[in-house]
């Protein structure tokens, strides 16, 4: 029986030597693909192409003898797979027009995404931040925007500092003599509006977005980023295109008095629960290695999403939680949703806890 199930095993290993060959031949015609669309100024992705390519691989899941979502996720990664080697080999032909940008915070976590992601698209990339003092004369770093060469050549300036201190850098902006485009991540922006305007009235042009993800994202994977709209949607949303130029970006733009209200729901709500549903765990009196020896598949997912928040900066998220102005509605929804459920079912009343589900089921996405 073991001399079989290794004869069947060594099989195995050289079917997957095969695949393994298959899959660089078929990332090198991606690659050919890509030097052409670079050439020619064509999309990286095709999203007809792609559902095409996954139904074939779909209809084959009965011969293969397995389900459909399976073959899906294989050709999907194969896809991905392609798309970034597209990508990466245009990267020559885009740095024909690259871009030199400043990162200020780009010793935090989302400043190096940042600094990476902007240099993966073809950019140079002069980082900047206090943290790195001792490190002057490294080049492409530097401990203050007054250290960097030739700030007259810059194309932008993007500002990755933590959220509380935000506010204060775009006020040293507005006091500076740099003329570079100016832009601002942070994830709560309606204390920034005086400043915005007291920029804008000195003729500097800024661009407001939120990258909606942290720090451990996959570039290769779909990146929205909010363009929260100060004057000309169309043209600011241009100006940030040619920028922000790759092929899984997703600029989502909205009126700048709506991003506060929309990031209390996205974040302020989704935060707030995950940190809920632990702390509440804190009280339950229940040795935390009971709980995950016999969790259950909800409580993993939940558990899971607290610990993405909980993993994170403190200091952020009370920051996301503090300076929205539209928290109290929040906070007011959440209380009255626990309310209903609750009095639901300390009522026997199922009739309203099926409604109340119904609605909440109406809210989320489609999967």
């Amino acid at each position: 029986m073991v001399r079989k199930i290794d004869v069947l095993r060594n099989e195995i290993a050289d079917l997957d030597r095969d695949l393994l060959e298959l899959i660089e031949r078929r990332f090198r015609l991606a690659a050919e693909v890509g030097r052409f669309k670079a050439e020619q100024g064509l999309p990286v992705t095709v999203k007809q192409v792609e559902e095409r390519v996954k139904q074939r691989a779909r209809d084959a899941a009965a011969t293969c003898g397995v389900s459909p979502g399976i073959m899906d996720a294989i050709f999907g990664a194969i896809i991905n797979g392609s798309v970034e080697r597209q990508y990466r080999v245009g990267i020559e032909e885009r740095a024909r027009i690259a871009k030199r940008l400043v990162v200020l915070g780009a010793a935090g976590s989302m400043g190096g995404w940042l600094s990476s992601f902007l240099g993966s698209i073809g950019h140079r990339i002069e980082a900047v931040d206090p943290a790195w003092l001792d490190a002057e004369g490294v080049e492409g770093r530097h401990a203050s925007l007054g250290t960097v060469p030739d700030p007259d050549s810059l194309d932008g300036i993007f500002v990755a500092t933590p959220l509380g201190t935000t506010e204060a850098v775009l006020q040293e902006l507005a006091d500076g003599g740099f003329s570079a485009p100016i832009f601002e991540i942070a994830s709560i922006k309606s204390h920034l509006a005086p400043v915005h305007s007291r920029l804008r009235k000195a003729g500097r042009t800024v661009y407001s977005i939120h990258p909606m993800f942290g720090p451990s994202k996959n570039p290769y994977q779909p990146l929205t980023v909010i363009h929260a709209v100060l004057d000309d949607a169309e043209a600011e949303r241009q100006a940030i295109l040619e920028v922000l130029t790759h092929p899984y970006l997703n600029l989502v733009s909205m009126p700048f008095a709506e991003h506060d209200r929309i990031s209390g729901w996205l974040l302020g709500l989704s935060h707030l629960t995950g940190m809920l549903f632990a702390a509440a765990l804190t009280r339950s009196g229940t040795d935390p290695a009971v709980l995950h020896r016999v969790a259950s598949t909800s409580f993993e997912r939940q558990a899971a999403t607290s610990r993405s928040v909980l993993d994170g900066n403190s200091d952020l998220f009370f920051s996301i939680q503090r300076l929205n102005p539209y928290r109290g509605a929040v906070y007011a929804a959440l209380s009255e949703a626990l309310s209903e459920l609750t009095a639901a079912v300390e009522g026997d009343d199922r009739t309203t806890f099926a409604e109340s589900l119904a609605r909440a089921e109406g809210m989320l996405p489609p999967e």
